[in-house]
């Protein structure tokens, strides 16, 4: 295995957040040559307005983001769910990455999303949103690495079953060739 930079998005601002554990668990857990860059600082970013989007000032933490992911070789959302959807934090960071148009951030980059969330259905509909969404911004979507996870009857963190699907899930992604993809 090559060395991967992996930039994970995690979709929780709450500092103890289950999602953001867990990222830093994988991050701890990642395999020889795998790097997991949690970025931080979505909370920091103005929500998207293509008003302040120019080329001669993009507010200086946009800047800073889009340079940080599209330096990455794969991309990784890890995130609940609120309210049915994913959360607007995530929204918002991908719609800075996908600018410009084209020629954003997440343009060619394999993406995948995994999480938790204490619901009967695991986050399922955040990350086919945010995997929906990062598709139409320009990303590679690798779907066998969309891994839902409900925390209601077990503990996430500590469980090797889980823990076996998401290392597994983060192996995918690092695998993915998109030239082998189609066959």
């Amino acid at each position: 295995m090559t060395d991967t930079r992996i930039a994970v998005l995690v979709g929780s601002l709450r500092a103890d957040s289950v999602n953001r554990k867990l990222a830093e668990l994988l991050r701890e857990q990642a395999p020889a040559g795998v790097t997991l860059d949690l970025v931080d600082g979505l909370g920091s970013l103005p929500f998207y307005n293509e008003d302040i989007d120019n080329p001669d000032d993009v507010p200086a933490a946009a800047a800073a983001f889009r340079e940080r992911v599209g330096g990455a070789d794969r991309v990784l959302a890890v995130t609940p769910e609120y309210n049915g959807t994913m959360p607007a934090v995530l929204n918002n960071a991908i719609d800075w990455l996908s600018r410009p148009y084209g020629q954003g951030a997440l343009v060619g980059k394999p993406f995948g999303v995994i999480g938790t969330t204490p619901t009967p259905y695991g986050g399922k509909w955040s990350h086919a949103d945010a995997a929906r969404s990062a598709g139409i911004a320009g990303a590679l979507v690798v779907e066998d690495v969309t891994v839902s996870q409900s925390s209601i009857d077990v503990d996430v963190l500590s469980d090797p079953e889980v823990l076996g699907r998401l290392r597994g899930a983060i192996t995918t992604l690092v695998d993915f060739r998109q030239d082998t993809a189609a066959a």
